[in-house]
């Protein structure tokens, strides 16, 4: 914007300058032309006067005076012709008493002069160079001028401009950082008025995400501590049981819940923006939580087939974030299919960053692929979150999810992509 204002600027200064120094600059032409066939008549009349009455000495010296001025003179008398010979002769077929222009560029004056012994002409020719003296400086500084006061409205411009600007490239910074999670951003309204009206309105808006977080979070966190009776009470039934297999199998079930709950409450502690730095081993993620639901699954006689790369993959979202949506797919994997039917996981390197995570299996598959990512909607009567959750959870990390059908047998299949960590 800045270049834009001091270009428009610049080109209405020019035009401006443009329509003031061409008429000035004809006008000093014509000044200087002016002056000098003025001063050449002066020069004339005084030579004039002496060859009314004066000896040929006299005028001689007369003649001498105006040459000696610049202008080249000559007396043609009724028997002589005193002075320059060029004067003379570029005055031959001029009248006597006129004032002409010659095609040379130059001008010459005659006059005629009545003497005792006849009339006598008197020719001074003002050459080129004296009509335009002093045109080319006075064009120098004209342009010069003008120059001048380009760079000046340039300067000016500039300043107007960035007192404009500066307040929209702080707008613009304060909502990069609102984009990165530092909600705590404000900054100070400066400005034009309508700039000065979005400053605002930004503070305002950073000001309401910042309470509606604050309030979301606090209401997981308030969700996440009441969980705590009931899972402790859930501990100590488990613990009551007599049987030694059992009271171990669902001690870890409890264990497990416990380490989500006290995760969810770590969560809504963290500070807001930790969601955009967040980065984690999806290689690991995904080795430990297969290895979780991999017990369940023998249980029921389903085959697992995991495929990991052989390095880390490390992708822009938190371990927990990770696990949780992991645990919506092979949840839904284990309550939407059949005892027996076999499932498989995938993660591999993205081209360029991230990471790629696919869940399938060899189930009915999906029957409304777009039903099934809306939130809280569901088509087998659960609560419809398990696929919002690794939807949102891709989407942080800037990556996408897509529903399809496995390669075997045609059942579901989810597709996940992990955007790279932030630089």
């Amino acid at each position: 914007m800045r270049g834009r204002l001091a270009l428009l600027v610049a080109a209405t200064t020019s035009v401006v300058l443009l329509a003031f120094l061409l008429p000035l600059a004809v006008l000093i032409s014509r000044a200087a032309s002016n002056n000098a066939i003025t001063d050449a008549t002066r020069q004339s009349q005084a030579l004039a006067s002496t060859v009314t009455a004066g000896t040929t000495a006299e005028i001689q010296r007369a003649i001498g005076v105006v040459q000696r001025n610049g202008y080249p003179a000559a007396v043609r008398l009724s028997n002589r012709r005193l002075g320059s010979a060029a004067a003379d002769t570029a005055g031959a077929t001029a009248a006597p008493g006129t004032i002409t222009r010659l095609s040379n560029g130059s001008v010459l004056i005659r006059q005629p002069v009545f003497r005792d012994d006849g009339q006598a002409v008197v020719s001074t020719l003002v050459p080129r160079d004296r009509l335009r003296e002093g045109v080319l400086r006075a064009r120098v500084v004209l342009g010069l001028l003008g120059l001048v006061l380009v760079l000046l409205s340039l300067a000016i411009a500039d300043r107007l401009a960035r007192s404009i600007t500066s307040p929209i490239t702080e707008l613009a910074h304060a909502a990069e950082r609102l984009g990165r999670g530092e909600i705590e951003t404000r900054v100070h309204p400066d400005g034009p008025d309508e700039v000065r009206e979005v400053g605002a309105a930004l503070n305002r808006l950073a000001a309401r995400i910042e309470e509606l977080l604050a309030r979301e979070r606090e209401v997981v966190a308030d969700l996440s501590h009441r969980l705590r009776t009931p899972i402790t009470a859930l501990r100590l039934d488990a613990d009551g049981l007599l049987d030694e297999e059992e009271r171990g199998r669902l001690g870890a079930d409890v264990d497990d819940l416990t380490r989500h709950v006290d995760a969810l409450i770590r969560e809504a502690r963290a500070p807001v923006r930790g969601g955009v730095e967040a980065r984690c081993d999806a290689r690991a993620v995904v080795e430990d939580r297969v290895a979780f639901w991999r017990a369940l699954a023998e249980d029921q006689g389903r085959e697992v087939d995991l495929a990991l790369p052989a390095t880390a993959v490390d992708v822009r979202a938190s371990a927990a974030d990770l696990e949780a949506a992991l645990d919506a797919l092979l949840g839904n994997v284990i309550a939407h299919t059949p005892e027996a039917t076999a499932f498989s996981v995938s993660l591999q390197p993205a081209m360029d960053g991230g990471g790629v995570l696919v869940v399938a299996d060899e189930g009915p598959g999906f029957a409304d692929g777009v039903a099934a990512l809306g939130r809280g909607e569901s088509l087998a009567g659960s609560t419809g979150l398990g696929l919002d959750i690794a939807r949102r959870t891709a989407v942080a990390s800037g990556g996408d999810i897509r529903l399809g059908r496995s390669a075997n047998g045609g059942g579901a299949c989810v597709t996940v992509r992990l955007g790279p960590p932030a630089s």
